[in-house]
C-alpha cells in the first residue's frame, strides 16, 4: 500500500495566513481517528470477527466432558433384592475428531478470510470518517467566509441606504431609489441569517465527527500526488480501494462456506475414550446379609464413525444454500467496483472542475470590484442609477461566495478521490496523536486461545460524548482571504453629486 503522508506541506488551494493558535486538520483528524464512535465501534467488530477462528478451530480439537449423578430409590419393587437404595455414579469422555469431511478446515478458512475482509472494512470506514471530517472542516472554513461576506454586503447596502437617503432629502434621487436601496438590504439580511444558520449547522455537524466545537480552523495543507487523469484514478481505485477488497475477500470466503456444505454429507470419524466409576454407597444387598461389591470402575476406548445415509435433503439444500451466498458476494464485488468507479471519475471530475472554477472566479471578483468602482465613478456623472450600483455590488458578493465555495468543492473533492484510490487511511496521513491503532495485534493474541475459561475484562468506551459541548454560534473566528475582503464603508458625499458608495 502506498503511504504519502497527505497533511503534510504546505497549502496551496487555500493561501491565506492563519493565526499562530488556529487548529489544523491534523488535529481534528487526531481527535477523530482516537474518539469518534463510528471508528471505535468498527475496531470492536473486527474484534468480535477475530473471534471466528478459534471458534471454527475449536470443532477440530478434542473435547472432555465430565457426567455425574446421585439416584435416591424411595420406592422399591417387593421382590427387588439386590436393587441398592442409593447410587453416586461419575464418568469422563474424551472425543477426538479425527475426519469431518473438511468441514473444519474450510470453516477455518473461512473465518480466517473474513478476518482480512474486517480488517479491510476497517480501513474503508476510517476513509470515510476522514473524508467526512475533512468536509465537515472545510464546510466550517467556507461558511465562516461567507457570513464575513454577507455582514460586509449588510454594512455596504446600509451605508448606501442612508446615503440614498440623505440624497433624497436634497431632491437628487426619487423614492424608487431608496425603495431600492432598502429592498436590496432586506434581502442581503435575510441572506445573511440563512449563512449565520448554515454556519451553525456546518460547526455542529463538525462535533458530531471530531468530538469537541471548532475553534479557528486554520487552513489545510494542499494534496499530494492527486492523479492526473481518471483513467489512472480508476487503476489505483480497483487495485488498492479497500471496500473494494472486501468485497472480493468476503467472496471467498463464501466459497469455502460451500464446501462447509458439502461436508455435512461426508463421514466422520472420532477417536473415544470414555471412564465410569460407581458407588452404592453401601446400600446395594444390605437385607440379604450377603457382601456385595459397592463401588467399582470401567473404562473403555474405541472408534466412533458416523456415516450419513438420509437427512431429509438438509445438506443438499445447505451446498445451494451457500453457492447462492457466493453469487449474491460475486454481484456484490461488481456493484461494489462500479461504485468505486463511480466515486473516483465524479470526484475526479468535481476536483477539476473546481479548481477551473476557482481560477474563473478569481478573475471574476477582480474583474467585479473594477466593475463596482466604475459604477460608481459613473454614477456620480449620473451616468449609472443606484440600482446599477447594486446590482454591481450583489454580482461582487455572488463571485465571491461562488470562489469560496468552489474552493471547498476542490479540497473535499481531491480528498474524496484520493479516498477512493484507497490513500486516504491513518497511515497515510501522518498523524501523530500517537501508535495507530493495530486489529492484527488482537487477532493474534486470540487466534491460538483454546482455553475454556479465558476471559479479559470489556472493553473501554472510545466514543467520547458531546453533551457537555455548548451549542454552536455564528461568530466568525477567522479573517478573510485579501482577495475576500474590501472596505466596508466607502467615503460619502451627500452635499455634493457623488452618490452613495464612491470610494475616494
Amino acid at each position: 500500500m502506498r503511504r504519502i503522508h497527505l497533511l503534510t506541506g504546505v497549502a496551496v488551494l487555500l493561501t491565506t495566513t492563519a493565526p499562530v493558535a488556529a487548529e489544523t486538520l491534523r488535529e481534528a483528524l487526531v481527535k477523530a481517528y482516537n474518539t469518534n464512535p463510528t471508528l471505535a465501534a468498527q475496531r470492536a467488530n473486527v474484534r468480535a470477527i477475530d473471534e471466528n477462528v478459534p471458534i471454527a478451530r475449536s470443532a477440530g480439537l478434542p473435547s472432555v466432558s465430565l457426567t455425574g449423578g446421585y439416584t435416591e430409590n424411595v420406592l422399591k419393587a417387593a421382590n427387588s433384592f439386590v436393587a441398592p437404595d442409593r447410587q453416586l455414579t461419575g464418568s469422563s469422555t474424551l472425543s477426538v475428531p479425527i475426519y469431518s469431511g473438511g468441514g473444519v478446515k474450510n470453516s477455518v478458512r473461512a473465518a480466517e478470510t473474513r478476518v482480512e475482509a474486517g480488517r479491510l472494512s476497517l480501513r474503508g470506514t476510517e476513509a470515510d470518517l476522514f473524508t467526512a471530517v475533512v468536509g465537515a472542516y472545510m464546510d466550517v472554513i467556507r461558511d465562516e467566509a461567507i457570513v464575513s461576506l454577507n455582514e460586509q454586503n449588510v454594512k455596504v447596502l446600509d451605508v448606501n441606504l442612508q446615503a440614498s437617503k440623505d440624497r433624497f432629502q436634497v431632491g437628487d434621487l426619487t423614492r424608487t431609489d431608496v425603495a431600492q436601496s432598502d429592498a436590496r438590504l432586506a434581502v442581503a439580511r435575510s441572506q445573511l441569517q440563512t449563512a449565520q444558520a448554515r454556519l451553525i449547522s456546518s460547526r455542529e455537524s463538525y462535533i458530531r465527527l471530531v468530538g469537541t466545537a471548532p475553534g479557528n480552523l486554520e487552513v489545510p495543507p494542499a494534496l499530494p500526488n492527486l492523479p492526473a487523469d481518471p483513467d489512472s484514478a480508476v487503476q489505483v481505485a480497483v487495485d488498492h480501494n479497500p471496500v473494494l477488497l472486501a468485497a472480493q475477500k468476503n467472496r471467498d470466503a463464501s466459497g469455502f462456506d460451500i464446501d462447509v456444505a458439502r461436508a455435512n454429507r461426508l463421514p466422520t470419524v472420532n477417536v473415544n475414550i470414555g471412564g465410569n466409576y460407581y458407588n452404592y454407597l453401601g446400600s446395594l444387598g444390605s437385607g440379604t446379609g450377603v457382601a456385595v461389591g459397592q463401588s467399582g470402575t470401567s473404562a473403555s476406548a474405541g472408534l466412533g464413525l458416523t456415516v450419513p445415509l438420509f437427512q431429509g435433503g438438509r445438506p443438499a439444500a445447505q451446498v445451494r444454500q451457500a453457492q447462492e451466498r457466493r453469487a449474491q458476494a460475486s454481484e456484490q464485488v461488481t456493484e461494489t467496483e462500479r461504485g468505486v468507479i463511480a466515486q473516483a471519475r465524479s470526484a475526479y471530475a468535481v476536483w477539476k472542475s473546481s479548481l477551473e472554477v476557482i481560477a474563473s472566479s478569481e478573475v471574476a471578483v477582480n474583474a467585479n470590484k473594477l466593475s463596482l468602482e466604475g459604477v460608481r465613478a459613473e454614477n456620480s456623472v449620473g451616468n449609472r442609477t443606484i440600482l446599477d450600483i447594486l446590482n454591481a455590488e450583489q454580482e461582487l458578493l455572488n463571485s465571491q461566495v461562488t470562489l469560496v465555495t468552489s474552493r471547498r468543492d476542490a479540497y473535499v473533492a481531491g480528498f474524496a478521490l484520493l479516498a477512493a484510490m484507497g490513500d486516504a487511511e491513518a497511515k497515510d496521513l501522518g498523524l501523530d496523536g500517537g501508535p495507530l491503532y493495530d486489529p492484527i495485534a488482537h487477532y493474534k493474541s486470540v487466534r491460538g486461545k483454546i482455553w475454556d475459561y479465558g476471559s479479559q475484562p470489556d472493553p473501554a468506551l472510545v466514543g467520547t460524548s458531546t453533551v457537555q459541548t455548548p451549542a454552536q454560534g455564528s461568530v466568525v473566528t477567522r479573517p478573510l482571504d485579501p482577495i475576500l475582503d474590501a472596505p466596508v464603508e466607502p467615503a460619502v458625499d451627500t452635499t455634493g453629486p457623488n452618490p452613495a458608495g464612491v470610494r475616494k
